[in-house]
């Protein structure tokens, strides 16, 4: 499969659960082939019939994946979290597969650290990142949030009333906040970059970026 785009590849959902069955259904919008594996029989007749494939297997058993093809996936998603011993065991079963791509579902700390140590390239906290992001979110001028490695975040938020009325070049947001104005989008009209003549209303949604807490002090602006 290395020779097929990353966004067009098969991708591998191991358990279908809440996070497993939200992941698996959005990869198959996107027009992506899915396999879902759950052991959970009822879970697998449910959702025959919206992904690809979908079979009942025990994939903590190496054995299993291997006659399922796991290991010509190049991508595969961990969505087991209420058996900390299950979900590792399935991880490491796909390092060992070679599999290229692996994200996998941590309730944990320490259960974030052992699967990284084992080999998954990449580790979520659906339940803690939810969290973080509502909690940004109650201030009410944010629409959505999203946060990256170093404290850095991209929102889109209400402006506030000093730019309104003014072009971001003379509103100087980013020398007053430290915070960067991506991109406007004012009522009935695309989506545009910013640039220094773009004119600021009051109907406006802003898309800014820049660390977390300049962000909160911009939004909190009346």
């Amino acid at each position: 499969m290395a020779d097929r785009s990353s966004h067009s590849v098969p991708v591998l959902v191991i358990g279908l659960g809440r996070f497993g069955t939200a992941t698996a259904l959005q990869l198959a919008r996107q027009g992506r082939e899915v396999l879902g594996v759950e052991r959970d029989a009822q879970l697998v007749q449910k959702l025959s019939g919206q992904l690809t494939h979908v079979v009942e297997a025990e994939a903590t058993d190496i054995d299993a994946l291997r006659q399922l093809g796991a290991a010509e996936f190049d991508s595969a998603v961990v969505g087991v979290g209420t058996s900390i011993e299950s979900s590792v065991l399935i991880t490491a079963n796909l390092v060992d597969l070679g599999v290229s791509r692996i994200w996998a579902k941590a309730i944990t700390p320490s259960h974030g650290k052992i699967l990284s140590r084992i080999g998954a390239h990449h580790v979520i906290f659906p339940e803690a990142d939810a969290g973080r992001r509502t909690a940004h979110l109650v201030s009410g001028r944010l629409l959505d949030y999203i946060e990256f490695d170093d404290d850095f975040a991209i929102v889109k938020m209400y402006p506030p009333r000093e730019v309104q009325g003014f072009t971001l070049g003379d509103s100087n947001v980013r020398s007053k906040y430290g915070v960067t104005v991506v991109g406007v989008k004012s009522p009935g009209e695309d989506f545009t970059y910013a640039r220094p003549d773009t004119k600021v209303t009051s109907r406006d949604l802003l898309i800014v970026s820049g660390h977390v807490d300049l962000l909160e002090r911009f939004a909190a602006r009346p």
